[in-house]
């Protein structure tokens, strides 16, 4: 069950659904114990719709798109929603000041062992706390959903966690200079940060770069490759203080090179992104028409931007909001090696767990 076939084998054949079944029961009680932990916290679960004028405005997150027909039989695109986050935040603009939402999203270009096009994501927002509250929140989830599930550790490829630990507090510099010997705060001092010499610490790391690559490419490589197969090994760690360019709807700290935004790791295997959400509207829109210059640069095309989102903005309290990959959750608390045994209806196209 740990391998992947050669072949496409449909979930739904009796001897696979059995195999998978621990898993899936597993998530259930998982599910129904973060739900009792947001009830806890005096949070209200929203359901915000899927289809969306904009699907978000991040360079490399891809969407699916479809269209609407109006009764006259004029058509306008839609899409699928990468993240809740659009309708999330008008809602905190209606007055709304704890919510949660626990549904689908929807990312293309996706697919492998930590990765699927359609996948459950908890996400919740926190209307005038900052954005630290979320740490407790995130150490918080991960007892309750583990006790849940029976889990002593989390595990994946042979790393473990502790759930009930306390996290380890991480700062995205820190953790740079542990594992890649690299001064990132030195790297940002100037107006611009220096991608040539960015280019020659990552090459002298084993780090491949591709001509095109640009200075936040080259620090995502880094990271993946050499900070983050050594975070929540042990404990979870929170990875904080990103880079101002690595945070595209996030608030910029007093120092203006971070940002308010954190990861939760456990396992070598991120699990969530928290921020102290950005509350500008032209600062919103600058970041958005710079992200989609570079989607448009790379992939051939760009989304639309969501003005009635801009609009909330400027009406959205201060608020902290963090989105957690649900299947990631239930894999590394049930030992599964794929997340589509953790998955009830698998999105047809590939091979699949066995």
């Amino acid at each position: 069950m740990n391998e992947l076939s050669p072949k496409p084998s449909p979930w739904w054949r009796p001897h696979i659904h059995h195999d998978r079944r621990p898993f899936l029961k597993a998530r259930a009680k998982m599910a129904e114990a973060a739900r009792s932990f947001f009830a806890s916290q005096s949070f209200m679960e929203v359901d915000t719709a899927i289809l969306q004028v904009s699907p978000g405005n991040e360079a490399h997150i891809s969407a699916f798109a479809t269209e609407i027909v109006d009764p006259a039989g004029a058509r306008s695109r839609l899409y699928l929603h990468c993240s809740p986050e659009f309708a999330a935040k008008k809602l905190l603009a209606a007055g709304e000041e704890r919510i949660f939402s626990f549904g689908h999203v929807f990312r293309n270009r996706e697919r492998g062992r930590l990765h699927h096009p359609e996948f459950t994501m908890l996400e919740w927002y926190r209307a005038g706390e900052p954005y630290q509250r979320l740490i407790e929140d995130c150490a918080g989830l991960l007892a309750r959903t583990a006790a849940a599930a029976g889990a002593r550790d989390l595990s994946y490829a042979g790393h473990f966690a502790d759930p009930f630990a306390e996290p380890e507090i991480l700062s995205v510099a820190e953790a740079f200079d542990r594992h890649a010997g690299i001064d990132l705060p030195a790297m940002l001092g100037g107006a611009e940060p220096d991608r040539d010499v960015f280019v020659d610490l990552a090459r002298k790391r084993g780090v491949r770069i591709v001509e095109d690559d640009s200075w936040s490419d080259i620090f995502s490589k880094i990271l993946s490759e050499k900070i983050e197969p050594n975070l929540g090994l042990g404990q979870p760690t929170i990875l904080m203080d990103y880079p101002a360019s690595e945070a595209a709807l996030a608030k910029l700290q007093g120092d203006r090179r971070f940002a308010e935004r954190f990861e939760l790791y456990a396992c070598g295997v991120e699990l969530a992104n928290g921020f102290g959400e950005l509350t500008d509207p032209a600062e919103q829109r600058r970041r958005f028409e710079a992200e989609m210059a570079e989607r448009q640069r790379i992939y051939g095309e760009a989304y639309p931007i969501d003005e009635d989102f801009l609009a909330a903005l400027a009406e959205m309290p201060e608020a902290c909001g963090i989105a957690l990959g649900f299947d990631r959750l239930v894999m590394l608390a049930t030992g599964a090696s794929h997340i589509e045994q953790v998955i009830w209806t698998p999105v047809a196209g590939s091979a699949q767990a066995q």
